[in-house]
């Protein structure tokens, strides 16, 4: 095996849960996340050598290519059986199970690219800048998005988001 497959793989090994669960939170569907990351992760191993900031150039494609999965037409999607198995039951020992999925259902009602916005700078920790970069648009379009995101969450879940994560 070459410097690059090893250097690609401890990549993907230490990356892929990240990129899945950022996947995920974008387009809200276990399967088009898996799609979408795999989609990437192939076309950056081509790219490999040639990339500065693997990091970021793999986390701004997977929200890239997983807002794309949602806007797929629907004669083009694939469908498979697994679509109505339930999620695997896993023990939560924070507490917050039912507020963690208030919100994800709640961040599911937020345009795609609103929700990129949010989970790329509130989830993920990059900057208005950062984000921007990854998102190819300017500063003042991550903003806007922000503030409109954060505001059909505040309408959605009919609390000021600071006052209830004060409670939890």
């Amino acid at each position: 095996m070459s410097d690059r497959e090893a250097e690609f793989r401890e990549f993907v090994a230490a990356q892929m849960e990240s990129l899945r669960g950022l996947a995920y939170l974008t387009c809200g569907d276990w399967q088009a996340a898996e799609d979408a990351v795999l989609t990437v992760l192939a076309r950056l191993y081509v790219k490999w050598s040639r990339i500065d900031n693997v990091a970021g150039y793999a986390r701004a494609a997977v929200v890239r290519a997983a807002i794309d999965e949602t806007r797929r037409p629907w004669w083009r999607r694939e469908r498979s059986g697994g679509d109505d198995l339930p999620e695997p039951v896993v023990s939560d020992l924070t507490g917050a199970v039912h507020d963690r999925l208030e919100l994800h259902a709640a961040l599911l009602k937020v345009p795609p690219r609103h929700r990129a916005v949010l989970v790329l700078r509130f989830l993920e920790g990059l900057s208005v800048q950062q984000t921007a970069a990854a998102l190819r648009c300017p500063e003042g379009t991550v903003k806007v998005y922000t503030a409109r995101g954060l505001d059909t969450l505040r309408r959605i879940l009919g609390v000021d988001l600071e006052e209830r994560h004060a409670v939890v």
